[in-house]
């Protein structure tokens, strides 16, 4: 090759500085995730990059903004990637309640897909609960699971998610 190349792919001529803003990421614990495709409209709207992190077993989406990562098999695999990626104002869409503690510890937004929203004052409380509720489980005690998702459940989680969305980027522009 003779030369330096006129452009890099971002457009940016070599050797050119562009200062931007951080743009918000959607991430998802996308196995057993059934709010895909909602999660995916709502990233269609703002322009937002969405990553479905999964350890196999669902199909890409065909949008361009949605990437697909695939991780080893394995206890907490999707976790520990969303984890380590996730950054201030970036959103994760996670039942998994120490996942959505470690986001929250990084300045980032995690909602659960029935639309409740985890929130840095009210994780401690939600971890609590999470060991006790394992201990009466391990014990017997309870038997039952939650309670199955619902058309009202995706709705919320739609609503919910547009305001946090809007929530986030303010957050980006501020960072």
């Amino acid at each position: 090759m003779n030369g330096p190349p006129e452009k890099q792919r971002t457009g940016i001529k070599v050797g050119e500085k562009k200062r931007h803003a951080k743009m918000t990421t959607i991430y998802v614990d996308a196995d057993a995730c059934p709010v895909k495709a909602e999660v995916v409209r709502v990233a269609e709207r703002h322009q937002l990059h969405t990553i479905m992190v999964s350890d196999g077993g669902i199909r890409p989406d065909p949008s361009p903004l949605v990437d697909l990562i695939i991780v080893p098999s394995g206890p907490d695999a999707a976790d520990d990637w969303i984890a380590e990626h996730v950054e201030a104002a970036d959103i994760c869409v996670t039942n998994d309640i120490p996942l959505a503690a470690r986001c929250l510890e990084k300045d980032g937004f995690a909602i659960k897909p029935n639309g409740d929203p985890f929130t840095k004052q009210g994780i401690g409380m939600a971890l609590a609960n999470r060991e006790l509720m394992q201990s009466l489980r391990e014990t017997g005690a309870i038997t039952g699971g939650p309670r199955p998702f619902n058309k009202s459940d995706r709705s919320a989680f739609l609503n919910r998610l547009e305001v946090m969305v809007q929530t986030a980027k303010r957050a980006a522009s501020n960072t």
